[in-house]
């Protein structure tokens, strides 16, 4: 009986999370004027599927979509390199004040990110790249709790693999290459999703070192539905769907690694 009432709970409960998103994707389908009738209209009455999406495509959303695109593959593949070199180097090579370093940069986490906003600013401004896509990349090419991630990760990789392959002639980045970091696959594969999630819902970022609407991304890209029209919610909301696509493709290639990785630092911890 208990196990019967613990499942509706749970069930209710995850209804609740997925309202949001019923409306959200209800809501694009709709026309403008049916978006706050009350009670809700779940399953539109009358449908404005086709114009809704054919308006939010026809304008600069795709090159919107594309910036996203470029900026987050090239930050997640740059974000997760130098994470992962961090961490193999926290983790595996002995050299003087490693550990100490590394609660150091632990302790830059509790850093709130809006404190070193201004700071940033003026650094990539000094260096010419604010309204670039390349400062943006810049910006997010590492991450602390990438490297505590996968620093726990590459901890569970028996040493006796790395002496053996040093035995063999191979050089620290050979070693790290070729031998750690394929041992890691999952929990690397989990970061990099994550990475990705992370990077192209990016809001604050491009937000305020971008300024040309040219280089704006798809996050971006659907705020200006609301500045175009007076808050058009039917648009924005096709928008919003459009922009999670490229998520639920990644998630869905990537959840058996995502899985396996939670899996295994569920064991570690």
């Amino acid at each position: 009986m208990s196990k019967l009432i613990w499942t509706i709970v749970m069930a209710l409960i995850g209804i609740l999370f997925v309202l949001p998103f019923i409306w959200m994707l209800s809501t694009s389908f709709k026309p403008e004027t049916d978006v706050f009738k009350f009670p809700i209209e779940w399953i539109p009455k009358h449908w404005n599927l086709v114009e809704n999406y054919r308006t939010v495509w026809s304008g600069q959303f795709l090159r919107y979509y594309w910036n996203s695109i470029y900026i987050t593959i090239t930050t997640t593949v740059i974000n997760v390199t130098v994470c992962a070199l961090a961490a193999y180097g926290f983790s595996k090579l002995r050299f003087w004040g490693r550990d100490t370093m590394f609660v150091f940069v632990l302790a830059l986490y509790m850093v709130p990110p809006q404190a070193s906003l201004v700071p940033q600013f003026l650094l990539f401004n000094w260096f010419d790249l604010i309204n670039t896509h390349t400062g943006l990349i810049l910006l997010n090419s590492f991450s602390i709790i990438g490297a505590f991630m996968l620093k726990q990760f590459f901890m569970g990789v028996n040493n006796e693999y790395l002496e053996s392959a040093k035995i063999d002639g191979a050089g620290y980045f050979r070693t790290f290459w070729q031998i750690a970091l394929p041992l890691i696959r999952p929990g690397v594969a989990t970061y990099a999703i994550l990475r990705f999630i992370w990077t192209w819902n990016d809001y604050q970022y491009p937000l305020i070192f971008l300024k040309s609407k040219e280089l704006f991304t798809v996050q971006l890209g659907i705020r200006l539905f609301g500045d175009q029209y007076g808050d058009v919610y039917s648009l924005m909301m096709a928008g919003a769907v459009s922009a999670i696509l490229p998520l639920l493709i990644i998630f869905a290639i990537g959840q058996k690694q995502v899985i396996e990785g939670i899996s295994l630092g569920g064991v570690k911890g």
